[in-house]
């Protein structure tokens, strides 16, 4: 295989930068990362500046596709991400066009990015619908139509975080109030459970919460099934809209499938609502922590946006439709 055909993949996070050289059949060739600095938004792309370059030198590569946390603009290729105060409207795809010049660079969120790298190499595959959650310090969505990553008219589809389930519920960092990820993201089920009285010896957190469920403390077990219901609704509701087929979850509070798990299908099987909202498959993600990087290479391998959309921004990947 020749260097030609690899992909530059890029994932920012709010407390990591990783870069990688992937394959077409998804395989990361090589790769690089570094903590994401505080800062101003130079700093923070600096650092990301840096492994990029560590990281190409010497190599060709077909295209760049970036996973960035949203908000973000693909048709101006800019992103404010929540957890990178210092990128508020940053130029993200026109930097890195001058970084890595002469090759079209990609934008998409990084929960579409796991949707799309679960439909190409993991638990989405041969789905013709798929919805890809990450349910971890929050909740983000992608989903993935034909084949195709569907961004919406600005790159931001698939915030499924923030479906309300419960008007009256917690106050989401959002602002509004029973936001999904009020709910059911690992730190609002760790808040719930130390509410009610759970305790831990050492840090308090998703994991910790997760081994005293399944050492059968009852307020752990009952967090962990109050997540796997909301998770749930939100299924139902994103099925009920766009007709999924299958909903592919990952993200850390999702490792702990064996007490996530039950209480997703469970509340669908249970749901007295129409057929197809209960028929969907509901799976746990295969690829793991490098499924950000995998989904932002195939962004890359997609086909070109058409012509004159996202004007202003050829380099930002447009937002397809379903057929």
């Amino acid at each position: 295989m020749g260097t030609s055909e690899l992909a530059l993949a890029v994932d920012v996070g709010g407390t990591k930068l990783a870069v990688a050289l992937v394959a077409p059949d998804g395989m990361v060739v090589a790769g690089r990362s570094a903590a994401t600095p505080s800062g101003d938004g130079e700093t923070v792309w600096r650092a990301l500046a840096d492994v990029v370059r560590e990281l190409v030198d010497g190599h060709d590569v077909v295209g760049v596709g970036i996973a960035c946390a949203a908000p973000m603009d693909v048709r101006t290729g800019s992103v404010s991400p929540v957890n990178i105060g210092g990128w508020r409207g940053f130029p993200l795809v026109d930097r890195m066009a001058e970084l890595v010049p002469g090759v079209p660079v990609r934008l998409a969120g990084d929960a579409v990015c796991m949707a799309l790298a679960e439909h190409h190499h993991g638990a989405g595959r041969g789905s013709d619908a798929l919805l890809g959650m990450v349910v971890s310090t929050g909740i983000r969505g992608g989903f993935v139509f034909d084949g195709r990553a569907h961004l919406g008219a600005a790159g931001n589809a698939g915030h499924v975080g923030h479906f309300v389930l419960d008007p009256g519920g917690p106050l989401c960092a959002c602002g509004a109030r029973g936001c999904s990820e009020a709910i059911a993201s690992g730190p609002s089920i760790v808040r719930w459970a130390e509410e009610r009285g759970w305790v831990c010896a050492g840090v308090a957190d998703g994991r910790s919460l997760a081994d005293s469920a399944r050492a059968g403390d009852p307020i752990a077990r009952a967090a962990f099934h109050r997540s796997g219901v909301a998770v749930a609704r939100v299924i139902t509701v994103a099925t009920a809209l766009c007709e999924v087929d299958r909903v592919v979850v990952g993200g850390g509070v999702a490792q702990a499938w064996d007490l996530l798990g039950p209480a997703i299908t469970g509340t669908l099987e249970g749901w007295p609502g129409l057929d197809f909202m209960r028929r969907v498959d509901v799976l746990p993600a295969l690829l793991g922590v490098d499924a950000g990087l995998v989904g932002a290479a195939a962004l890359v391998r997609e086909p070109a946006p058409p012509a004159g959309v996202g004007a202003g921004a050829p380099r930002a990947i447009a937002a397809p439709r379903a057929r």
